[in-house]
């Protein structure tokens, strides 16, 4: 089989936490899910990472894995006789053949094997005890969606690569299709569990759960912060000075905004409960983030109006700085 360094995928050290290995893991599922990424390259990385983040996220997993040793990326290896002979009671008896199998497989096995050690106490335990339920395996899911579909909630559908077993116990992978609704107001980085759409159970087990991770695209007008919507508001220097009233955009909609005169740049002005839904009541804000833009060109006249303003105001922008200047000497 071929060796996959699943730390390097992930792009951090072999002794990263948990939390360092699930951060990095969001971090390239969104960066490569199939809807968002223009990387050529980007399905087979986002593979990459989900198979790298579902052996290293279960301690025993990530356990047999360091065991395999360190190599080159690529490079053909079989796990040692000692490995195989370590390993058995979760991958069963015939774990240290390896015939066929790669090293997602091997690990898909490992699930398995080690479900049905647990299920029968132990591989010495009596015969019998084979037959007793075996619970389905669990998966991690990452989805995104856009922020309309946060907003009011959608429908997604997931196509999830999952190890079968026939009658001889040989494993291998078929394509299953389900749906999955996500309630109005998912947040980035939310984890929705969907209870018994994982694996198939063994011997009456229980299905396995899906947990599906949330990721927000990035959106051309909003920022995301919890439940709460931050949005750039420019206006032009005379709006700022004089106040004015503006047509801003929600998600619910276009609403009147209105601004008071000689407002400044970075202020922000809450319009309440526009931002997304809360789960069981209530909604986040929107906040409009004052930008003064000025126009690309003056025409004469305004640059005669901009020169008499110049001449007839005292106002100096910069006073502060040699306030603060003053007051350190």
């Amino acid at each position: 089989m071929k060796y996959k360094d699943y730390y390097a995928i992930l792009g951090v050290e072999r002794t990263a936490t948990d939390d360092e290995i699930k951060k990095a893991y969001r971090n390239l599922a969104r960066k490569y899910h199939p809807d968002v990424s223009r990387d050529p390259d980007g399905e087979e990385k986002f593979k990459d990472a989900a198979e790298a983040y579902k052996t290293l996220k279960d301690a025993e997993k990530r356990a047999a894995y360091d065991r395999l040793g360190k190599h080159p990326s690529g490079e053909e290896f079989k796990p040692s006789q000692d490995w195989g002979d370590q390993f058995k009671t979760q991958f069963g008896d015939g774990a240290s053949s390896f015939d066929g199998v790669d090293l997602s497989d091997l690990f898909a096995s490992f699930s398995r094997g080690r479900s049905a050690h647990n299920a029968a106490g132990g591989m010495g335990g009596p015969r019998g005890n084979t037959s007793r339920p075996i619970p389905g395996e669990d998966y991690d899911v990452t989805t995104q969606i856009t922020l309309e579909e946060a907003y009011g909630g959608t429908l997604v559908g997931l196509n999830l690569s999952v190890p079968t077993y026939d009658a001889q116990g040989q494993m291998k992978r078929e394509t299953r299709t389900l749906e999955a609704r996500i309630p109005k107001g998912a947040t980035d980085g939310q984890r929705l569990r969907l209870r018994g759409q994982g694996s198939k159970g063994i011997n009456g087990g229980r299905d396995g759960d899906v947990y599906l991770n949330i990721a927000l695209r990035p959106h051309p007008l909003y920022r995301v912060d919890g439940y709460d919507l931050y949005i750039d508001l420019p206006l032009a220097p005379w709006e700022a000075a004089l106040g004015t009233t503006v047509v801003v955009p929600t998600l619910a909609g276009r609403v009147n905004l209105k601004v008071a005169p000689a407002i400044n740049s970075g202020q922000q002005l809450r319009l309440g409960k526009r931002g997304l839904p809360k789960p069981g009541d209530g909604e986040g804000d929107l906040f409009a983030v004052v930008k003064i833009a000025m126009p690309a060109e003056l025409s004469e006249r305004e640059q005669a109006l901009f020169k008499e303003l110049a001449e007839a105001s005292t106002f100096n922008p910069r006073s502060q700085l040699f306030n603060e200047v003053s007051h350190a000497n």
